[in-house]
């Protein structure tokens, strides 16, 4: 790989593909995809307590914290992508919120097609938000 940030749509897709792709010849570890909250006005309604929204992939496993608000959207998002599943959800007593791992067998292209409606649709972000490649 050699860039590591997108911050249009048609770019964001192709960087979570390439790094989908640079994570699978590596062959360990993860890869993660985080929002540069720069990018994300203060109308956005981040909420600083939640910390920076990510996505993490490995092993065919799509990886996400959330709400129980954005687990709800994230269900509706999954009825359009009909080969990705949740396989778990876990809800930890120290911490708010839900993590949920998703079966992603498909090809780079469409889990980052996926990645990017995560953002957009269940973090609610702006079209043109910035993602960084932080761990590959």
């Amino acid at each position: 790989m050699t860039r590591f940030d997108a911050d249009e749509p048609a770019e964001r897709r192709k960087l979570y593909a390439d790094g989908i792709q640079a994570h699978r010849e590596r062959g360990d570890g993860f890869v993660t995809f985080e929002v540069d909250t720069d990018s994300v006005s203060a109308a956005e309604d981040l909420d600083p307590e939640l910390g920076t929204p990510w996505v993490q992939f490995a092993d065919g496993t799509i990886n996400v914290d959330c709400t129980d608000e954005e687990l709800e959207t994230l269900k509706g998002l999954l009825s359009e992508f009909p080969v990705f599943k949740i396989d778990e959800i876990h809800r930890s007593e120290e911490v708010e919120g839900v993590n949920v791992r998703i079966s992603a067998k498909a090809d780079p292209n469409r889990i980052g097609q996926f990645v990017d409606a995560v953002f957009a649709r269940v973090y609610g972000l702006p079209e043109e938000f910035r993602v960084w490649v932080v761990d590959l």
